[in-house]
């Protein structure tokens, strides 16, 4: 039987969205379906550059090898390439002098160039996904999505007279209005899943926390109900999907409890409830991107693993010096090797996030055949701090209209924008300029 593709289960304090099911396309239409599954986007964001050594493959085409910082990709490889050759000319000081960290987060999605200030008149640029959440935004529940896993205001100095909000933001909603990104795994679950009003999420969150209840303990009769009415191939996604749900709200009640008990013992946990593992944290919050994402809760996602300039230590694999000084290498072999490290280790969080995209199936391919997600910064080598031969790579294959398991090198400065350009005109959004862009991208769509 049929049944709507907006079909939510209820419960108390709860409205959960479905995933794609072949019940949600007449029979006739499976056929057709991929052109009914929406095509979706993240755009996830890594500081300081990357050691471009280890990263930019030494061949183009289909038969490059992955370099060492690409290599944990290796199972998604076919549903990937690497773009080289890009550039955000705007992040360049163009006459405004030292800033390199906050201007190529703030220009990264815009290519604008920002306004020097670190006053409240901060001014950059309508950014790629706002311009997405805008045109396609009002199709779904959520218009877009912005998350990431560090901290940081939007006021004040961070960066050589430019304002916080430029190195801590990479979503503009307008030219002075940066989006406000969520760090918290378990404040994006309950915003995604919470439902009724602010009251009755509340006590819906605290009679689960208290009673150690799933979310999915709230919706049962209703899921129940709905099973009866579908074919195997769904009953089996919905559990696929029931499952995910629970296996992150385990991990969220684990380094709660966590929390709760170095709290008793006197000493502090992270701050804003988040994991102390860098990883588990960045993992959590792909986990959120990918749900809102199945469940066809918003189709645009920006995502900050770091914030730009971050200094951060990678303790997790035993590297104690902050991030941003690591790619301040002036070529010490050390120090190269650390920024390598560190690059590797956000590329396996990035397998992680795109491996379990391409083993949830829709109706026509898997999720991340159904998406695009672009990953990389605004800085190539954070020593130079230069904004041009960008790291970039581009994954999923957006219902089909791209190409992937190839390199492509493209003319040295071609704006990044131009990609927007043409990403923005895959999912059905008409613009013209954006920033500083030239025109679409040839020779990747």
């Amino acid at each position: 039987m049929k049944i709507d593709r907006r079909t939510l289960l209820r419960g108390a304090g709860t409205l959960m969205a479905m995933p794609w099911l072949e019940a949600m396309v007449p029979t006739s239409a499976l056929a057709q379906s991929v052109k009914k599954t929406p095509v979706r986007m993240g755009f996830l964001f890594v500081p300081n550059g990357v050691n471009m050594q280890y990263w930019k493959p030494t061949t183009t085409g289909a038969g490059y090898q992955l370099p060492e910082i690409l290599a944990p990709l290796e199972k998604v490889r076919p549903s990937m390439s690497v773009l080289s050759g890009l550039a955000q000319m705007k992040a360049f000081a163009n006459g405004d002098g030292p800033g390199d960290h906050a201007r190529s987060a703030a220009t990264w999605l815009t290519g604008v160039q920002a306004r020097k200030t670190n006053g409240s008149d901060i001014q950059a640029g309508i950014s790629a996904d706002q311009l997405a959440a805008r045109a396609i935004g009002d199709q779904t529940p959520f218009a877009s999505l912005e998350i990431g896993c560090e901290r940081g205001a939007l006021a004040g100095n961070c960066d050589s007279g430019y304002s916080c909000a430029y190195s801590n933001s990479i979503s503009w909603r307008a030219p002075s209005t940066p989006v406000a990104k969520e760090i918290n795994p378990r404040a994006v679950f309950e915003r995604l899943f919470g439902g009724g009003d602010e009251l009755e999420k509340l006590e819906s969150t605290a009679k689960r926390t208290e009673y150690n209840l799933s979310i999915l303990d709230f919706v049962s009769e209703d899921a129940a109900k709905l099973k009866d009415r579908l074919g195997n191939r769904d009953k089996q996604k919905m559990d696929e999907y029931f499952q995910s749900i629970r296996e992150i709200e385990n991990r969220l009640q684990k380094f709660e409890k966590d929390n709760r008990s170095k709290a008793l013992a006197g000493v502090q946990a992270p701050a804003g409830g988040v994991p102390a593992d860098r990883g588990e944290h960045i993992r959590l919050m792909g986990d959120m991107m990918i749900l809102a994402f199945q469940a066809d809760l918003t189709r645009v996602c920006t995502f900050m693993f770091a914030n730009e300039g971050s200094n951060r230590p990678y303790r997790e694999i035993g590297i104690g010096d902050g991030h941003h000084d690591i790619s301040h290498h002036g070529k010490d072999p050390e120090k190269l090797h650390n920024k390598k490290l560190i690059d590797i280790y956000h590329t396996e969080a990035l397998a992680y996030i795109l491996e379990k995209m391409q083993s949830i199936k829709e109706p026509e391919g898997t999720l991340l055949d159904n998406s695009m997600i672009l990953y990389g910064g605004g800085i190539s080598d954070g020593d130079r701090h230069n904004h041009d031969n960008l790291p970039l790579l581009l994954a999923g294959k957006a219902g089909g209209r791209i190409p992937t398991g190839q390199h492509f090198q493209f003319n040295s400065f071609t704006p990044l924008t131009n990609l927007f350009l043409t990403m923005l005109d895959t999912v059905g959004v008409d613009v013209e300029q954006l920033g500083d862009s030239t025109g679409k991208l040839q020779g990747l769509f």
